[in-house]
């Protein structure tokens, strides 16, 4: 999607979308793409992004630095992927680069089989995205107005997805402000605009970077339930770079995790939980006294007490080896366990676990 500064004028930023390579496209009334009559995708509809050996250097000599290492993975139609990493894994770098705002020095991308460095036109028909910090919408212009005019970007006829924008406006909340000038909403409201600028041509490919910035919760799940439905009901194929793990676990069906640029874990949500191989344990004790929990510090992974009112609290993160080295640490200093929790891991504790010796700026 184009990006807007601040005068409403345009300028280079957004991703590079040609209306020409699409223009005659017409679609169906509802909020799918069944209407299109355009060409077909490329050799391979199952996969929707395809990245072979990508890598991006910054720089020249021994100062250089290399913010995308080699990375590879596909994408397959109608998933959402979430992509991780800490500040300066290289995940901006990789999302423009596969966006083209970006020139990659080795590696190839396909979208829908087509390949981006020889059909740039052709390959990003089918793309849009919402970058975080960029300017996504033109705040003069009202929200419907907004959706009417990157809709017509895209190369579809605006009046034909007319249904498609009114949901999208109900879903998000935004009904109510559909004739008011963007730059008179909220922060959270020009999210909700950006994010159904983004979906309101019906691309089949979108990237969201940090989707949910400044919206209430409630607007958050609406987004999640809203991007699931869409991936579910008619293959739209998701990007998702974020920083709020409870969303990406939610909506993700797989995790890609970066870390010094290059992809670290590639797994289901499910399947990462599994194989952390680590334990958080909750002691509640009206026996643990400062001197007992102090004889702990250093022996395991992390260690957190809370003083109550008699006694006090520890959480531990440990592996198996250390559970049972607490438990017989605690029964050998006569320590009565009044209550026992078992924690579950979440994808934030994998996250810290596979990132936590690796960073860099990217």
């Amino acid at each position: 999607m184009p990006v807007s500064s601040d005068d409403g004028s345009l300028f280079g930023e957004g991703v590079p979308v040609d209306p020409s390579s699409t223009a005659g496209r017409s679609v169906s009334d509802g909020f799918g793409r069944d209407g299109h009559t355009e060409t077909a995708l490329g050799p391979d509809t199952n996969v929707a992004v395809a990245v072979d050996g990508l890598c991006k250097r910054f720089g020249d000599g021994p100062d250089s630095i290399t913010a995308v290492d080699d990375v590879t993975f596909e994408i397959e139609t109608g998933s959402i992927v979430g992509l991780l990493g800490p500040n300066g894994a290289g995940k901006t770098t990789l999302i423009k680069s596969i966006l083209g705002m970006i020139v990659p020095d080795e590696g190839k991308v396909k979208l829908h089989g087509i390949d981006l460095f020889d059909r740039p036109r052709e390959a990003y028909a089918h793309v849009d995205a919402m970058l975080e910090g960029a300017r996504n919408d033109y705040w003069r212009l009202t929200v419907r107005e907004n959706l009417r005019y990157f809709t017509t970007v895209s190369g579809v006829d605006p009046d034909s997805v007319s249904e498609r924008h009114d949901r999208l406006l109900e879903k998000l909340g935004l009904t109510e402000k559909a004739d008011v000038p963007v730059r008179e909403l909220s922060r959270g409201m020009k999210q909700k605009v950006s994010l159904a600028s983004v979906l309101a041509g019906g691309v089949s490919v979108v990237f969201l970077d940090e989707p949910t910035l400044g919206l209430d919760v409630e607007s958050s799940r609406t987004l999640e339930r809203e991007l699931r439905r869409l991936a579910e009901e008619e293959s739209l194929t998701v990007v998702l770079s974020s920083h709020d793990m409870d969303v990406v676990e939610t909506v993700c069906d797989r995790v890609l995790i970066m870390s010094d640029g290059q992809i670290i874990a590639d797994d289901t949500v499910e399947e990462l939980l599994r194989r952390t191989g680590r334990h958080r344990l909750r002691v509640t004790s009206r026996d643990l006294t400062p001197a007992i929990t102090a004889t702990l510090d250093g022996r395991f992974d992390s260690l957190s007490v809370d003083p109550l009112g008699t006694g006090g609290r520890l959480e531990v993160t440990t592996d198996s080896d250390g559970v049972y080295d607490l438990l017989a640490h605690l029964e050998e200093h006569d320590i009565r366990i009044d209550r026992l929790q078992t924690i579950e891991p979440d994808l934030e504790d994998v996250f810290v676990d596979l990132t936590s010796s690796d960073g860099g700026s990217r």
